[in-house]
């Protein structure tokens, strides 16, 4: 088993690097692709002018990049606090709590951002379904998925207890009512919109599902007991930040064919 674990890991890091470029080249495309209307903002963002930064969309997303380097160096503290702790999962836990976070404000920032009228135009409803889908356009759909797509993604691998696409559906559509009544109550001179909630949701399941693998769950028969006679590579279950063996026939090992701590019986 050793042996087939070394030979498995030097793919699956290529695999790994070559998703990493990938990511970065992308990134760096779409930042070149949107250069001129960032830049814009720059000057007023860099001054801490309220008026054409925080206000507007150009200066919201540059301030998210400008916050990507310091989010970096948070997963880093915290992970590094953790393996000092001695957990086995330190980078995933601790990317999946600062990615919900900068991945989700920035876009629930841009949903609460008030409108010209705000304040004295009364709030307005849409309850007719995929009414407003049409007039949404291929932009408002992107942003409406990625609303709370980092939330979906990010928040089945640290909390367990929201590991499954029906909880994820119940929290991006339970997310996404709030936002929306409280565009309607704090009349924000916005629509609060049935599709803007089926999107959002959507957006939310869709980063569940693209994330599945890295789910932090433990592996139960339908009685609820862990399933006895697989390897504990499969069955395996979060203590603290610690994978932990519990009930395996076989030896309590990891992927990586390390041992693990727990009630494995060789």
């Amino acid at each position: 088993m050793d042996s087939d674990a070394s030979l498995s890991a030097p793919p699956s890091r290529t695999r790994g690097i070559v998703l990493l470029g990938l990511a970065i080249l992308g990134l760096a495309s779409a930042l070149y692709a949107v250069r001129g209307p960032l830049m814009m903002s720059a000057p007023r963002c860099m001054a801490g002018r309220w008026h054409g930064c925080f206000d507007t969309f150009n200066g919201v997303v540059l301030m998210t990049l400008v916050a990507l380097p310091p989010a970096v160096l948070v997963v880093w503290l915290l992970a590094r606090r953790r393996r000092a702790a001695g957990g086995t999962t330190a980078w995933r836990m601790s990317l999946a709590e600062v990615g919900m976070v900068h991945g989700t404000l920035p876009f629930l920032w841009l949903t609460m951002m008030p409108g010209a009228g705000a304040g004295t135009v009364p709030g307005r409803l849409s309850l007719v379904p995929l009414r407003d889908l049409v007039t949404m356009g291929p932009l408002g759909i992107v942003g409406n998925l990625l609303v709370f797509a980092s939330l979906g993604f990010f928040a089945p691998m640290r909390f367990a207890s929201s590991a499954s696409l029906p909880r994820i559906l119940a929290l991006g559509a339970g997310c996404s009512v709030l936002v929306e009544t409280a565009q309607y109550v704090l009349r924000l001179d916005r629509v609060s919109s049935v599709d803007d909630v089926l999107v959002n949701t959507a957006g939310a399941v869709l980063a569940a599902l693209a994330s599945r693998r890295w789910w932090r769950t433990t592996a139960r028969t339908k009685s609820g007991r862990l399933s006895p006679g697989r390897r504990c590579a499969d069955v395996f279950a979060y203590v603290g930040d610690t994978e932990r063996c519990l009930g395996c026939r076989h030896a309590c090992t990891d992927r990586g064919g390390r041992a693990l701590p727990g009630r494995g019986r060789p």
